[in-house]
């Protein structure tokens, strides 16, 4: 029976590795890395500690990897300051089914830090449906380690074997799955695999999918 549902937040709640994307590619060359937009998608569902080993790894340990993540992050606050981070669709409708669900509670673990999770959230005008809410400085490793999601699971009061986690990213499929939850996957940037297949308790299009998920 299922008891929770825990969201991830970037490319799952908002759009915003579209705009990931786009200023990475941007960092990427202002310091002359022909492949700035590609090495994100490693990235995607982690923290800036664990990217920016990720970076490291892949660029040298050299590489001022703090300084590039800093770059990307002030990109994006210009495009936030314009525009602001918009749903992915379906996402309002998808929340305000669940949370009419009696006794099914609702979640979220992202390793976006607590202090842009909250103005993102807030501005998109859907932070209050989530009863709990856990980040990526809240744990000294990230996804795809299942760090965040057990203690998602914990502070909801809900054993993992009875949640189901909602996931775009690899690493997000990973870190829920290690934590002994139902990984649901909704494509974003990244279409799955074989090992996605594998680890995913279901594969659905949009979220819309979700309520059939739990109507079954």
């Amino acid at each position: 029976m299922i008891k929770a549902v825990i969201f991830d937040m970037d490319g799952v709640i908002l759009d915003s590795e579209t705009i990931c994307v786009k200023c990475w590619e941007k960092a990427g060359m202002e310091y002359n890395l022909p492949d700035g937009g590609v090495i994100i998608n490693q990235c995607f569902g982690t923290n800036k500690k664990d990217s920016a080993e990720i970076i490291r790894k892949h660029y040298g340990e050299n590489f001022p990897a703090e300084r590039f993540l800093q770059r990307t992050s002030e990109l994006f606050h210009e495009v936030e300051e314009k525009t602001g981070v918009p749903l992915m669709p379906f996402a309002k409708d998808c929340l305000e089914k669940l949370k009419a669900i009696p006794n099914l509670k609702i979640g979220l673990a992202t390793s976006t830090r607590r202090e842009t999770m909250e103005r993102q959230l807030r501005q998109a005008g859907v932070i209050e449906y989530f009863e709990a809410i856990v980040t990526g400085d809240m744990v000294e490793h990230s996804k795809p380690n299942p760090d965040i999601y057990l203690l998602a699971c914990k502070t909801l009061g809900v054993e993992p074997k009875d949640c189901i986690a909602v996931e775009d990213s690899p690493n997000g499929i990973r870190s829920a799955f290690a934590a002994g939850m139902l990984p649901v996957m909704v494509p974003d940037k990244i279409q799955p695999d074989e090992e996605m297949k594998k680890l995913s308790w279901k594969i659905i299009k949009s979220l819309k999918d979700l309520e059939i998920i739990l109507a079954a």
